[in-house]
């Protein structure tokens, strides 16, 4: 007995050495953020006599340069095809580094804030990945009172456009304040024609029925609820809590025609949040279901405990549409002080662009490269079954992993 006790003692112990060893490790991490967060410090006369022996004088401080910046929401447009995705990488071009060049010239923020956005309390409410678009992406940052939209649109890409800044609450940040997130995915009817059919030849031609496109609006709507999507991103386990999500409504358009002559219907999927590639897999699945690739049933046991082998949509054609503050409009846009968040003002300009920039270009691009005929040839290599090649990825203890988030890399 005494032995028994002993033991126990000896491993509280070694678990209360091991949390302090971890709560060590935190404020040690933590120290070093600030360390690096930190301002450096120029010493002047050093620099004074580099500059006198080189013959550059250092100009006085005017204190009339010295511009108040508030906290603000913009409301920004891009294509990104040309892009590897919304956040700044080094030596990548990306939405954010056109972005941030165009501040800095137009000083909107500083040359501290151009090499460390934290300093200006940069945040977007969903970073998008390679190649994906945006209708009405939000951030949240600090700038001055004054600014020249025109001015500073001429000065970025015609693939981007900033279209309205709106004063927010000093507390505002554009990824926690969102409360919904809506997402379009453009793509060819052709790609809901039977497994049976040759679609090489149909690929402009092809006209959805009304029988079929009512199976398309009826695979969607299984997609909705609060649901375990573990299988529709990757590194995530069943028991992870992160994968659940809650999909307020998966619904489909009425076919149309693109310039080209090609029939195009656009999916639209609002939810709360998303993960990695979850969005293209649950659209990928179902174009396996309604072509007869599989059944109903992958999707029933995609959402178990099983890990199934899904196929994932190409990404051409999914575009992040609007992201939703209803809870922040509610709160403050009635205030006198702010304005709701709802971009109305702006609404006839936002269509002219996605119209002219984004689905131009999708259409484009399909009808030259066919991109989505040449995915749906690939569907039945894919088993629907249980995966085998590797083994289930370990429970996180309810910890959320920011890798496999959509909302911060789509």
């Amino acid at each position: 007995m005494s032995e028994a006790l002993d033991k126990l003692e000896l491993e509280k112990e070694a678990r209360k050495e091991a949390k302090n060893s971890e709560d060590e490790a935190v404020k040690d991490a933590n120290r070093i953020k600030r360390t690096l967060k930190r301002k450096k410090w120029v010493d002047w006369k050093e620099q004074d006599a580099q500059d006198a022996a080189s013959g550059v004088k250092r100009a006085p401080f005017d204190p009339a340069e010295r511009i108040k910046r508030k906290k603000s929401a913009i409301l920004l447009s891009y294509c990104g095809a040309n892009y590897y995705g919304m956040q700044r990488n080094p030596g990548m071009q990306t939405i954010e580094e056109e972005l941030f060049k165009a501040m800095l010239k137009h000083k909107w923020i500083t040359e501290d804030s151009f090499e460390q956005v934290q300093i200006a309390c940069f945040q977007r409410a969903a970073r998008t990945d390679k190649g994906v678009s945006a209708a009405r992406q939000v951030c949240s940052v600090k700038l001055p009172e004054e600014l020249d939209l025109e001015a500073f649109n001429a000065d970025l890409p015609d693939q981007i456009r900033l279209f309205g800044v709106e004063r927010v609450t000093k507390g505002f940040n554009a990824k926690d304040q969102c409360n919904a997130r809506t997402y379009t995915y453009t793509l060819p009817t052709v790609a809901f024609a039977s497994c049976e059919e040759k679609v090489e030849d149909l690929h402009d031609t092809f006209r959805i029925s009304p029988e079929l496109l009512a199976k398309v609006k009826d695979t969607l709507k299984l997609y909705e609820g609060t649901k375990n999507f573990h299988n529709f991103t990757s590194k995530k386990s069943f028991l992870d809590p992160s994968s659940k999500r809650f999909i307020m409504s998966f619904t489909s358009s009425e076919p149309f025609q693109s310039p080209q002559g090609i029939e195009f219907v656009t999916l639209k999927v609002k939810g709360q949040s998303f993960m990695l590639h979850q969005i293209r897999k649950m659209v990928g699945l179902a174009i396996a279901i309604v072509r007869g690739n599989t059944t109903t049933t992958s999707l029933e046991r995609a959402l178990t405990e099983e890990r199934l082998d899904l196929p994932m949509a190409p990404g051409l054609g999914l575009v992040l549409d609007t992201v939703h503050y209803e809870r922040y409009n509610d709160r403050y846009g009635k205030d006198g002080i702010h304005n709701p968040l709802t971009w109305q003002a702006q609404e006839t300009q936002v269509q002219e662009f996605v119209e002219r920039e984004i689905f131009s270009q999708i259409y484009k691009t399909e009808a030259e490269q066919r991109n989505m005929l040449d995915w749906i040839g690939t569907l039945h290599y894919h088993s629907y079954d249980t995966r085998k090649d590797d083994a289930p990825p370990a429970p996180t203890d309810g910890k959320r992993s920011k890798a496999g988030d959509d909302d911060n890399d789509e």
